[in-house]
């Protein structure tokens, strides 16, 4: 038997939050999720692991294939618990990206759309003000350390921790970044609608958080080294705001570091802004559309079949 858990806060104070209130908070506390973990593991890889003594020196960051997988599974876990913990009351958007290509395809009220997104980057903020609260020694013990250009002390390599920067190969281009953001972002919109389309395979048992988690986790592995794969505005532009706070000045806004890249932070928003659009545009051309047009028709082929199959009994 269930038990029965008590309100916190008397009901009658509570109505407020069963509507639009509610979903925001949820979507605060799951992004703040989303970014405590993610923002929390690269604080692991980078400075954490390092300063004990757990890694070849103070400075020895990614020296193996093994600290990306560190990094990529542990934003698919933050994927997974952020969308576990808002899943129940706000659909867990967590990303503006999902939000906007939710109000496009998917019945998505237009006019939560600004305060989904406003939940959002502020529990991204949220969240990596956590992080820096909790790795502060270490982001500064890093930075003490380390050679190269700093502002105000910090070293772009711990900025790394909390938002996005283009790899060199890019040379400051604006379109190699650009593009796999959207790339990124289309590939992430057209998993989700995957994961929960209930007239394709859906995933059952409650487990389209784990496996939308897969998702964040492959494309971190097949695409992220181009730009850190932010996939999502808030992610990016939230510990943004807060780095750029905390002392970061130029290496967050602009986003910029000298002979290597000038103003990139409206790149982690307007690519993946464009890329969701395509990607829920893209699954619903190619399978969604079928999927209605089967769903219309009396008789359903199988899966890979053009046309139903009838038995010797059925003739």
């Amino acid at each position: 038997m269930a038990v029965e858990i008590p309100a916190l806060v008397k009901t009658s104070r509570l109505r407020s939050r069963g509507g639009l209130l509610g979903e925001c908070l949820a979507e605060f506390l799951g992004t703040l999720v989303l970014i405590a973990f993610g923002c929390g593991v690269v604080a692991m890889a980078v400075a954490a692991l390092p300063g004990p003594g757990r890694a070849a020196t103070p400075t020895t960051i990614f020296l193996a294939a093994g600290d990306w997988l560190l990094i990529t599974w542990g934003w698919a876990f933050a994927v997974v618990f952020g969308v576990y913990v808002a899943g129940g009351v706000s659909g867990a958007h967590l990303n503006p990206a999902v939000t906007l290509a939710m109000a496009l395809r998917r019945g998505f009220s237009w006019a939560k759309v600004l305060p989904y997104w406003f939940a959002q980057v502020v529990g991204a903020l949220t969240g990596a003000a956590l992080v820096y609260l909790v790795y502060h020694d270490a982001i500064n013990t890093f930075d003490s350390t380390v050679a190269g250009p700093k502002v105000n002390g910090h070293t772009n390599t711990t900025f790394s921790i909390f938002a996005t920067f283009p790899a060199a190969y890019f040379h400051g281009g604006v379109w190699g970044p650009l593009i796999d953001q959207i790339v990124g972002t289309a590939f992430l919109l057209m998993l989700i609608a995957a994961v929960i389309d209930l007239r394709n395979q859906a995933v059952k048992a409650n487990l389209g958080p784990l496996v939308i988690g897969f998702a964040v986790a492959a494309i971190g592995m097949s695409y992220g080294a181009n730009a850190g794969y932010a996939i999502n505005p808030a992610r990016d532009f939230g510990p943004r705001l807060f780095t750029y706070a905390a002392g970061w000045d130029s290496l967050a806004f602009p986003g910029s570091v000298s002979g290597a890249f000038s103003a990139y932070w409206w790149i982690p928003i307007v690519g993946p802004l464009v890329g969701g659009a395509i990607g829920i545009l893209v699954y619903d051309l190619f399978i969604g559309d079928v999927l209605i047009v089967r769903s219309e028709l009396a008789e359903l082929p199988p899966p890979g079949r053009s046309r139903p199959v009838h038995t010797h009994d059925e003739e």
